[in-house]
Parts: C-alpha cells; structure tokens; sequence
C-alpha cells in the first residue's frame, strides 16, 4: 500500500500563506499532528518512507514512522519564486500556481508534474509488484500530483482535490494497468 501524507502545520499554513521552497519547519500543532498520525499508524510497519527535501516534510515522515525518510527531491514543493510566502489571496494565480509573468522564479506546472509522476512511475516499476507498504511525504501540491497517478487526471487539472489536509493521508495501491500519461513540458 502507498501512504501519501501531507506534512503537518507550520506557521505559514495557520497564517493562510503561500509555501513553497522557503517554508518552515512544522509548529507546535504540526509536530503534534505528526505525533496523532504516529498513534494513527502504528500498527504498520513501513518498508520504505520517501519524504520531500522540505524540513517539514522530513519531520513529519520521521515522527509518524520513527524510520529515517529517505530524500527525493522529486516530491519537492513547487517552486513558487517571488509569490512564496505571500498572503494567498493576494497572489495572482494561473489555473494552480502563481502567475509566472507577475511572479518570477515560479515553476513551470507541467515539469513539475512530470518530476512527481516520473518518481511515481520508478517506485511502481521497482515495488509494484510486492507486498510492502511506501510512506510518502510531501505537500499539498505532492499529494494531490501523487493522486492523479492513481485517480486519473481531472478534465480541469485540479490535482488538488486529491491532497489532503495537513498530517493527513490518502492510501492507494499500484494497479498495474500500463502507467500514466506524463504532461508535456
């Protein structure tokens, strides 16, 4: 089984801002969110638990499976260049990310995309077909990018509607169906 988990609140979460690659470490909350998703799990024994190079991220995978997060870079947030850190609702957005003509330094969505499910698409080649369970932590954009793997894209690109909230998780299991189309970059 494959445990797709959002890192646990920090202050820019509470703080109704945008985070990207200039985040913060989990809070108080967010390192007890881990902690009740730690007491959520226990009962599973993890082989192998991938975390995002975010610090967040890492601390969340570490705390809920007291095991050393394997780092992939491949399941980092989103670059939002200048738009990082900025109170959402002031940001201009394009469809999902801030907009790149406003914003500079932003990450184009396709690549991103293709970044998460190239990652995806090696783990299912290497354990797809065993018993294991993969812990997987990262972001909102990561979690949701992981979920189209599995559910499919949406017609209007919202992978979002597949992440969860944080210290929150969604489970799903690789089907061996022919893998996924990639975005074009």
């Amino acid at each position: 089984m494959i445990y797709v988990i959002r890192h646990g609140q920090t202050d820019l979460n509470k703080e109704g801002r945008l985070q990207g690659r200039l985040g913060l470490p989990l809070n108080e909350t967010g390192i007890e969110q881990a902690e009740f998703l730690r007491e959520k799990l226990k009962d599973i024994k993890f082989d192998y638990v991938f975390s995002s190079p975010q610090e967040r991220a890492i601390q969340t995978a570490e705390i809920a499976t007291g095991l050393k997060a394997i780092i992939d870079s491949r399941l980092d947030v989103i670059d939002l260049g200048e738009a990082d850190r900025l109170k959402k609702e002031e940001v201009k957005l394009v469809g999902l990310v801030p907009d790149s003509t406003v914003y500079k330094g932003v990450e184009d969505i396709r690549s991103y995309m293709k970044r998460v499910l190239l990652f995806m698409q090696e783990i299912e080649a290497k354990y797809g077909n065993s018993d294991l369970n993969i812990f997987l932590s990262g972001h909102r954009c990561t979690t949701g990018c992981i979920g189209s793997y599995f559910e499919g894209m949406p017609e209007d690109g919202n992978i979002l509607r597949f992440s969860s909230n944080n210290a929150d998780y969604n489970v799903y299991k690789f089907n061996i169906t022919g893998g996924v189309i990639l975005p074009t970059s």
